[in-house]
């Protein structure tokens, strides 16, 4: 007796048919050019009937719409049914229906193949669901990544060309000028605020006090639109802010290109003797300031210090005066956009250092408060990790949106001849600064999840810490003591106003000073 396996029913392709015509004309017709696409369209399908294939109900039809343009309603139509997981093929009469411009062909295809949709030209023997026709969309695709550089390295050539006469290149102007006829024009109110905050720079000889004069007025960055219409507001004056205007030759009338400068058709606005001067004192101060970011000032707890008042980190700072060199935690709002920014401002860092290191200090001779350290720990992991997971997922949000934003300003300068010029290379600026403080902050994340991950340290051996403490702290070096308080504390929350403090030590860092072999050194 012969026995036959039942053969497993095909799978269910759906398929949407996209029909275009170019003109109007003989639309009105009975049986038109869109009928006569979906006709051969139709038997296709049903040539594939047994491979699964049925056609979906819905039409896409473009009748009098261009196929060098995505603004089609038809097609609009189709790529939202293929993005909500409608449709399983698009099947065409011929591939210039979809789209004559292999670079709007190339990216719908990008789609497509996220999305898992297959594509058929029904005269033209391309099918994207078998090898040869992947192997023919691959050849289209490498032709359209080609025409994509081809026509980015045009942009490019042509934007340098027109940057070494001068020439200004599109975008959002700085303040001081507006664009007419594409050319820079002088914005006389504008202009006297430039000049003004070149004076204020040198008469105050601080970036930070030329932002909080600016501010204190209500004073606003320029504000612009941008190619697609929308209104770019001016924000608040920021150190970075002030920088970059005081940085730029524009005002001198300048034009920069990879680092040389050319005369510019737009007239100057600042005086060179003054743009000379404001250059030579911003470098001075880069060198003043230079090697702050390597702590080579010892900070000990750098990073750790949060403003209860407005939840910015506290920056570590250094002045000099009569050769001597002053350290403090600075609010970083303050810092950044000047003293209205945050009503707290400072506080010294050797005294509030010392204030902490005796806190630790004074744990090991306190018994009660050494019994209440194990459970706050584990009081404090419960807490903490639902928050911090929930914090991660938003930050990871957070970042594909920055990274996705930066992708579309990148395809908007390759693929224009006149994009947003300064207004994009700022933005991106802005999106790269985001993107690093995102990335940081989930690394720091990441690593608090790891120490939470492990139980709290029992009673023994907190006690075992901070007995160790206090003998081996003033034979470390000011690097060392810095790690050392780095493991053991999470998180300072500090009130510059009304001097309240509240200290959160980490759990992992506990076990992992009280680890076998530390005692030894110590």
């Amino acid at each position: 007796m012969t026995s036959t396996k039942p053969t497993a029913a095909p799978t269910r392709v759906r398929c949407a048919i996209y029909t275009r015509k170019s003109t109007e004309e003989g639309l009105e017709q009975e049986f038109n050019s869109l009928h006569a696409q979906r006709e051969s369209a139709e038997a296709y399908i049903l040539s594939q009937k047994a491979q699964g294939w049925e056609l979906l109900p819905d039409h896409y039809d473009d009748g009098g719409f261009s196929g060098g343009s995505m603004e089609r309603p038809a097609l609009a139509k189709l790529m939202a049914d293929i993005a909500a997981g409608k449709i399983d093929a698009v099947v065409v009469y011929k591939v210039d229906r979809l789209s004559r411009s292999l670079l709007d062909f190339a990216k719908m295809m990008e789609v497509f193949e996220k999305k898992h949709v297959s594509f058929v030209s029904v005269t033209q023997q391309f099918n994207t669901a078998i090898s040869m026709g992947r192997l023919i969309l691959n050849v289209l695709l490498s032709f359209a990544q080609f025409e994509r550089e081809m026509i980015a390295e045009r942009t490019r050539d042509k934007m340098g060309a027109a940057r070494r006469k001068g020439k200004w290149v599109g975008g959002t102007p700085g303040l001081g000028y507006d664009v007419v006829a594409s050319k820079l024009v002088v914005n006389d109110a504008e202009a006297a605020l430039v000049r003004e905050i070149f004076d204020l720079y040198l008469k105050e000889q601080s970036l930070l006090r030329v932002t909080e004069i600016l501010n204190g007025r209500g004073t606003r960055l320029k504000s612009g639109v941008t190619r697609k219409g929308e209104k770019h507001v001016g924000g608040k004056w920021t150190k970075s802010s002030v920088r970059r205007l005081l940085s730029s030759p524009t005002y001198v009338g300048k034009i920069t290109y990879q680092g040389e400068q050319y005369a510019g058709e737009h007239k100057a606005i600042v005086d060179v003797g003054v743009f000379k001067k404001v250059q030579a004192r911003l470098a001075a101060a880069r060198t003043d300031t230079r090697g702050n970011s390597r702590n080579r000032h010892g900070f000990l707890l750098r990073g750790m210090i949060r403003c209860t008042r407005c939840g910015s980190v506290m920056t570590s700072v250094c002045t000099r005066k009569d050769r001597k060199v002053y350290r403090y935690y600075v609010c970083s709002a303050v810092h950044h956009q000047g003293t209205g920014a945050c009503e707290v401002r400072s506080v010294p860092a050797e005294t509030f250092e010392k204030f902490i290191v005796d806190k630790v200090r004074a744990m090991a001779k306190s018994p009660e408060a050494l019994k209440l350290i194990p459970a706050q720990l584990e009081a404090d992991r419960r807490k903490d990790v639902p928050a911090l997971a929930a914090e991660k997922g938003r930050l990871g949000q957070d970042l594909e949106r920055c990274r996705a934003e930066a992708k579309s300003l990148l395809a908007t300068l390759a693929g224009q001849a006149r994009g947003d010029g300064r207004f994009v290379g700022e933005r991106l600026g802005e999106l790269e600064e985001q993107a690093k403080q995102i990335e940081g902050r989930l690394v720091e994340i990441d690593a608090r999840l790891a120490g939470l991950d492990r139980p709290a340290p029992d009673e023994k051996e907190v006690d075992a810490l901070v007995s160790m403490f206090d003998p081996m702290w003033d034979r470390l070096t000011a690097t060392e003591q810095a790690r050392v308080l780095h493991l053991l504390i999470d998180r300072i929350a500090y009130d510059g106003i009304d001097g309240a403090l509240e200290m959160t030590l980490l759990p992992a860092g506990v076990a992992l000073l009280n680890a076998p072999g530390k005692k030894e050194a110590a």
